[in-house]
């Protein structure tokens, strides 16, 4: 057996050990002190700036529906998913190619869940009920939809690399029993009123529900928007602008080597160093796309009011890009309702305003790109 500040490995009956979390806060009390407080104090104001740019977007609702895309994205891809923003994005406009990555429906509904979560906690604050309702919506009908969606796990489970068994595991959870203690602990200490600044929360929160690892399939994903929801939910975040998945996804094997440094050394500090490190960078480049977003739409508007006359269907298709920039004729002419011919000559003309390119080289079945919006999130 042995012990950290973050738990202790106890071996089992059948002869592997397995990790029990201790509760939280972490005891001896996390040394907000030198590089750390450091760290945390370059996050929160990097956080601060990106809330700020996102708050003078005109209608930011428009963007925000891309950020909760890419975050989806990168999350999946931790999890071993192909799929890209434009597999999504081609996907959700219905005209996706015939040889379309089969696990885009996982991103896609990570996507669902993230919207869900965003809707619920208006009402529900966050807890076990709403994490059990997250990952109901973030299972349905994919890989691992078979695993108990929106329910606790009712058996062991292990994480290591495939055919790997439970003696040779690179981590063993907590058994059922220790785990719905661990889970309980977890509640309380999201409901409880600690003097711990609002970011180290969301670091400590994330590290013990992966330790946890209370699900069959998916903790990884519902893990990291637990992130976001803590965020929204604190206001430190009034849009859900950082994806955090990005900075993990780059530094994939140290963010698996802090976690489990907290639980063999019970290096907390050094988790949530890389973790506000991870802030401070996301949030500034994140705040970089909000200005670039900002800049883009006031000179594409110009630009329509200058080649067009300032039609009112094309600030309104414009709009609509900022949320769908792959998009079809058939899309435009729903969202405008308008006649077919009226939407397809309104997309010619974006096409030869070089605000959208068409991307099948067919004639039938044409799906247009709004490329320099898609760059921003793409580069």
């Amino acid at each position: 057996m042995t012990s950290s500040r973050a738990g202790k490995y106890v071996k089992q009956g059948t002869g592997y050990s397995a990790f029990i979390p201790a509760s939280l806060p972490p005891r001896p009390s996390i040394d907000l002190t030198g590089s750390l407080m450091s760290r945390l104090s370059a996050a929160d104001r990097a956080l601060g700036r990106l809330d700020g740019a996102g708050s003078v977007l005109p209608n930011p609702s428009l963007f925000v529906a891309m950020y909760v895309r890419q975050e989806a994205v990168y999350s999946s891809q931790i999890e071993g998913t192909q799929s890209t923003l434009e597999d999504v994005l081609q996907f959700e406009s219905g005209a996706g190619p015939a040889d379309q990555p089969k696990d885009v429906e996982e991103v896609v509904n990570y996507i669902k869940s993230m919207n869900y979560g965003l809707g619920r906690l208006q009402k529900l604050p966050l807890s076990l009920r709403l994490i059990r309702e997250i990952h109901e919506k973030l299972m349905e009908g994919v890989r691992g939809g078979q695993k108990q969606p929106g329910e606790f796990r009712r058996t062991q489970n292990w994480v290591g690399p495939a055919g790997c068994t439970l003696t040779n595991a690179s981590f063993v959870p907590p058994p059922v029993p220790e785990m719905k203690d661990a889970l309980n602990d977890l509640e309380k200490f999201l409901h409880s009123d600690t003097d711990l600044p609002p970011l180290i929360q969301c670091g400590i929160v994330h590290a013990q529900f992966e330790t946890i690892h209370p699900f069959l399939d998916g903790n990884g994903r519902v893990g990291r928007l637990l992130i976001t929801f803590m965020l929204c939910q604190k206001k430190i975040l009034h849009l859900p602008l950082l994806y955090l998945s990005h900075y993990f996804k780059i530094h994939r094997e140290e963010y698996y080597a802090k976690l489990m440094a907290v639980r063999t050394d019970g290096d907390w500090e050094g988790w949530l160093s890389f973790f506000l490190e991870g802030v401070d960078q996301v949030s500034q480049e994140a705040a970089a796309t909000a200005r670039s977003i900002l800049e883009l739409q006031e000179s594409h508007r110009l630009k329509i009011r200058n080649e067009i006359g300032g039609a009112t269907n094309g600030m309104v298709l414009l709009d609509f890009l900022f949320k769908n920039p792959i998009t079809t004729v058939r899309m435009a002419e729903q969202h405008l309702n308008c006649a077919y011919v009226t939407a397809a000559k309104l997309i010619d003309q974006f096409v030869e305003l070089g605000l959208l390119k068409e991307s099948t080289g067919t004639k039938r079945n044409r799906r247009f790109r709004y490329d320099p919006y898609l760059a921003l999130f793409t580069k």
